[in-house]
């Protein structure tokens, strides 16, 4: 496995694919018991990985309290990252959620505790609550990388427009810097192409991509419907072959995994490797598997090349419109404006 430098705004390495441990625990009544997790833990490090991805309310608090156990005797070889702002658990009561500065030291504390470390090294505010000032939020992060709680903060599930404001206000203000953004990304889930994902190049944004096989519908597994999945068993945070179009992406998918002899979670992996490679900010995508078996069959991903020819097909069946403004620029002003849109695109540090 390869290493990044994360994002343009830190100089922190971390692996080309993160292991997110949402699966760690049953409280949620679909998940992997503790040997299962170990296994899935043992397995990415084994191949390199040294980013884990987890959350407060991940399993309602199992996935950090198994990864306490996992990560004590490698805990600095690795890069810990978790979220709060929905709490463990949704009888906790309305003051344990939300961005707000009570909730976010709360929180951390309660993280700390059940990782069992005296540091995060990257902490989430993991979606927008649509009420917690920016400032807020911010001033909240500084105060904990100044404590030495966090390194480093981020938003996760945040509209660009209040991402785009954060980095600006940390910069006037002297805040600890916002350097990462978290969204959803996959062949099945490209609207991050409108906004976050061009504005996380621009201002030097590392981005960690969750869902990268669409809730397992890449995998191809839902057709068979043997309802021992996340579709049956857990039932959000999927996509399903709704529409022509998903039925599209599925044969091209399963099209250009025959060509390569490999599986389609190795075809939608390695597309979002390519669009890695293509990138000039970090993208690191999210492994969220279930089993040993998912985490070694998503690895071998890592040998897949996709030719010219099957990016091309994959990029087309899996397009979605990028609207207004994308569209008008790119259609109706194009004939007045002469050659300008063909220049080169500027840098924006």
């Amino acid at each position: 496995m390869h290493y990044k430098v994360f994002g343009r705004k830190t100089g922190l390495r971390v692996s080309e694919l993160a292991l997110g441990a949402g699966n760690f625990g049953t409280g949620w009544g679909h998940g992997a018991e503790r040997d299962e997790a170990k296994r899935i833990f043992d397995g990415y490090l084994e191949a390199g990985g040294n980013f884990i991805d987890t959350a407060n309310g991940y399993q309602g608090g199992q996935s950090e309290g198994m990864l306490s156990e996992f990560i004590a005797a490698e805990r600095d070889h690795l890069v810990i990252a978790t979220k709060f702002t929905l709490g463990t658990t949704p009888s906790a009561g309305i003051s344990y959620t939300g961005n707000n500065r009570k909730n976010m030291v709360r929180a951390v504390e309660e993280s700390l505790t059940r990782l069992k470390t005296d540091h995060l090294d990257l902490f989430w505010a993991h979606m927008s609550d649509g009420v917690t000032p920016m400032e807020e939020i911010l001033r909240g992060f500084d105060d904990l990388v100044r404590a030495g709680k966090i390194h480093y903060a981020g938003l996760s599930n945040f509209p660009a427009w209040r991402i785009a404001r954060a980095d600006l206000l940390a910069e006037v203000r002297g805040f600890a810097p916002i350097v990462a953004l978290q969204i959803e990304y996959s062949l099945a889930e490209r609207t991050a192409e409108r906004e976050q994902l061009p504005m996380a190049e621009a201002l030097g944004l590392a981005a960690t991509l969750w869902s990268p096989l669409g809730g397992g519908f890449l995998t191809g597994k839902y057709r068979s419907n043997d309802g021992d999945n996340r579709a049956a068993k857990l039932g959000m945070l999927i996509h399903a072959e709704k529409s022509v179009r998903e039925t599209h992406l599925l044969d091209t998918l399963l099209a250009v995994a025959e060509e390569l002899s490999a599986s389609p979670t190795h075809v939608a992996i390695a597309w979002l490797r390519e669009k890695a490679r293509q990138s000039t900010t970090t993208l690191i995508p999210i492994l969220g598997s279930r089993t040993r078996e998912q985490l070694d069959a998503t690895l071998g991903a890592l040998k897949v090349q996709l030719s010219a020819d099957q990016m091309s097909r994959l990029e087309a069946v899996s397009d979605v419109p990028k609207g207004v403004p994308h569209e008008t620029l790119t259609g109706s002003f194009s004939r007045f404006s002469g050659d300008i849109l063909d220049l080169p695109k500027i840098p924006v540090a």
